[in-house]
């Protein structure tokens, strides 16, 4: 499944995102302390999300095609800016709240 997100205030840009992508955003914690306690997503906060994925990518031993798609398809998407974040951020908690709780063992 895809997903659509407005990349800027005037809904002229979108970015497309895939239920792989929010996986992967699921499976590296990518938000997690993402965001400062002002709650504010700017371009830094975009920037900080960069840096630590390439950083994830520089340090796996195993292949990271999931980061690499994700890469690509969203993060360093052309549209991507501050708006097109926090757009992915509402999706992001939107999906994981519609995704069915795993059974704790």
């Amino acid at each position: 499944m895809e997903y659509t997100i407005q990349a800027n205030a005037s809904g002229t840009r979108t970015i497309l995102v895939s239920e792989e992508n929010l996986r992967t955003i699921e499976k590296y914690a990518l938000f997690r302390h993402l965001i400062d306690s002002n709650g504010i997503v700017d371009e830094d906060v975009l920037e900080k999300l960069r840096l630590n994925v390439r950083s994830l990518i520089a340090s796996q031993e195993k292949d990271s095609k999931d980061l690499l798609d994700l890469c690509i398809d969203v993060i360093y998407h052309s549209n991507m800016k501050a708006f097109g974040l926090q757009q992915l951020i509402r999706l992001y908690l939107s999906w994981l709240q519609s995704q069915p709780a795993e059974e704790e063992e």
